[in-house]
């Protein structure tokens, strides 16, 4: 098993599909930080509290130079709609089935729920610096509080 990028190493520059059938990569935010929030699924308590805690905190971040994406496995039409449904801000990005930036990152992963092991994404954050090196990663990330904690760390890098 290959060992999951750390801090320091740079982020895989993988392509991904956006809510409006274009695409976007890591690279397209060079010369600014980014955080690259990995989460499960579109429209579950815990990925909608996330997107929108990173959505009330956007123009912060925003006054910072820093850009926020989350990306799951969910389509870009489930994406569409889950943007609409809670009024999202955050950049959202469709990761590939396979072969994508949560599998380089190695996000992508086996996961257990009521005695079940299934693949899943695993809630993972990334702060990206402007010239695409890794800062700072959130491994199985708690939900509350956490976008406030990524910004701190924004601001403080």
């Amino acid at each position: 098993m290959k060992t999951r990028p750390q801090q320091g190493d740079p982020i895989p520059d993988i392509a991904m599909e956006t809510p409006d059938g274009g695409t976007v990569r890591p690279s397209d935010y060079a010369g600014r930080k980014l955080v690259l929030f990995f989460y499960p699924k579109d429209n579950t308590p815990g990925c909608t509290t996330e997107a929108k805690d990173f959505s009330a905190l956007k123009e912060e971040f925003e006054k910072a130079g820093v850009a926020l994406l989350g990306v799951s496995k969910d389509s870009p039409k489930k994406h569409q709609n889950f943007i609409a449904k809670h009024d999202l801000t955050v950049d959202l990005a469709t990761d590939a089935a396979e072969g994508g930036l949560s599998d380089a990152l190695g996000v992508w992963g086996e996961k257990k729920m009521y005695g079940k092991t299934f693949m899943g994404m695993v809630r993972t954050t990334y702060l990206v610096a402007p010239d695409g090196k890794i800062l700072r990663v959130w491994d199985k990330v708690k939900v509350k509080g956490h976008a406030a904690e990524v910004l701190e760390a924004a601001l403080a890098s």
